[in-house]
């Protein structure tokens, strides 16, 4: 009999992939959704010059290099899955600020349970629909026009449909895998269009490398091996957790009476995972797109200046960036943990932690706590964040452009949450085998 207190093993997580059939239902359906979702991508939208429109968007990847690189090079083929997962992804930010501020949302999701979150899902479903006109038309008739073969209104109209169904499609899909498949669909889906765009990248490297000779031959081995150390960088981070030990009273329940239990508060070192890089990359992009549009010399001249990372005054960009990121990553700590929050549920609870008075001084300890780590986390997303892209540039290999912090936090955020997902329902089916037997 396998000892329940061991973790799965690489053998034992195949093997009930291959035999349990709840756990292999579930992969099918992840497999199956994201393979219906890449196909998807290459559905074009008809009615433009494709030639011009290829040339327009590898001449802009400042701006749109992240956004095509979340749609799994969907704004570059311009299918009708361009925008992807993207307006749901900014319905739920923007859900998640509005709950911090109305007493409504709020209410919802703490005291109203699971019709409560039911009911926000439903919100953030007709948000994204917004979202995804807004994004369509806005996109259609500021910036597809100029490509169409046949410009006007009805062109607009009928390229926003096309945008807005597919977008609302990928929503469901995402949702589906959540409910019947493995793993946060919206995530999965991202980290997909993510490692869809790695072949080119490494086609290109090659490219590189055989035209280049050993001079590049040593720069890209310098590259991957930044990349491989921001990784292990990432996993140690993001599994890093300041464990707070809490006591719990002695109690009695009937004739007996329980001894004080000891636990601790876990508080995770990067609460906000990947979500202050993305705030911060938006807030940047903002110049540069508000440049595009007017065709302002001198705001353009000021912005690839100094808000380009490829401007002659990086390093001013590099510090905008950084601080960009610490406070975003502040904002979106004091959006998941509320010290007052935890403080009350420990008092209530009969809780406390060793050498702190229950109340306003362990929400005052706990918002010390949270403060610090938050800090260290945001540093860490800073470096991660500009380090890449800096060696890169030095380097002078541009061909993992795109393929920077926000990218690799992610890929080793979904992969390792995912492999715990499977690890849980492996160790389900030891419960039931025990059960059984």
């Amino acid at each position: 009999m396998i000892s329940r207190d061991k973790s799965p093993t690489a053998q034992e997580t195949f093997m009930q992939m291959a035999q349990a059939a709840g756990l292999r239902g579930r992969l099918l359906v992840t497999v199956g959704i994201l393979i219906l979702v890449r196909l998807g991508i290459f559905l074009p939208v008809p009615g433009i010059d494709r030639a011009r429109f290829g040339e327009a968007i590898s001449s802009n990847n400042s701006i749109f290099g992240l956004l095509d690189i979340f749609s799994g090079r969907g704004l570059s083929t311009l299918g009708v899955f361009a925008l992807g997962i993207l307006p749901f992804i900014n319905a739920s930010i923007i859900i998640q600020l509005l709950t911090a501020a109305l007493p409504s949302l709020e209410n919802l999701q703490k005291n109203e349970g699971e019709a409560g979150r039911r009911k926000i899902s439903q919100i953030t479903r007709y948000v994204s629909l917004g979202w995804a006109i807004i994004q369509s038309v806005a996109f259609s008739a500021l910036f597809l026009q100029q490509f169409a073969l046949n410009p006007g209104p009805v062109f607009v109209a009928e390229t926003a449909i096309a945008l807005t169904a597919g977008s609302m499609f990928v929503m469901w899909a995402s949702e589906l895998i959540t409910e019947r498949g493995i793993g946060n669909g919206a995530s999965l889906l991202i980290f997909v269009n993510i490692v869809a765009s790695l072949p080119k990248s490494l086609g290109d490297t090659i490219d590189l490398v055989q035209v280049g000779g050993r001079e590049i031959v040593g720069r890209v081995i310098v590259l991957l091996v930044v990349f491989l150390a921001t990784i292990v960088g990432i996993v140690f981070v993001q599994e890093g957790i300041r464990r707070i030990p809490i006591i719990s009273a002695r109690r009695q329940v009937g004739r007996r009476v329980l001894a004080e239990q000891r636990s601790y508060l876990p508080l995770r070192l990067n609460s906000g995972g990947v979500m202050p890089i993305i705030f911060a990359a938006a807030i940047l992009s903002l110049p540069l797109l508000i440049a595009n549009f007017t065709k302002n010399p001198d705001l353009a001249n000021i912005v690839n200046t100094y808000l380009s990372p490829g401007g002659s005054q990086a390093w001013a960009y590099a510090l905008v960036y950084l601080v960009s990121i610490i406070f975003f990553s502040y904002f979106y700590s004091s959006l998941i943990v509320n010290p007052v929050d935890v403080a009350q549920n420990l008092k209530k609870m009969g809780s406390s932690i060793p050498g702190i008075r229950p109340g306003r001084a362990t929400s005052e300890y706990i918002e010390r706590v949270i403060n610090r780590l938050t800090f260290l986390g945001a540093i860490f997303l800073g470096i991660v964040a500009i380090i890449p892209t800096a060696v890169e540039s030095a380097l002078g290999v541009p061909t993992f452009k795109g393929l920077g912090a926000t990218s690799l936090l992610i890929l080793v955020g979904v992969a390792i949450d995912t492999a715990k997902q499977v690890q849980t329902y492996v160790i389900s089916q030891r419960y039931e085998g025990m059960v059984k037997q």
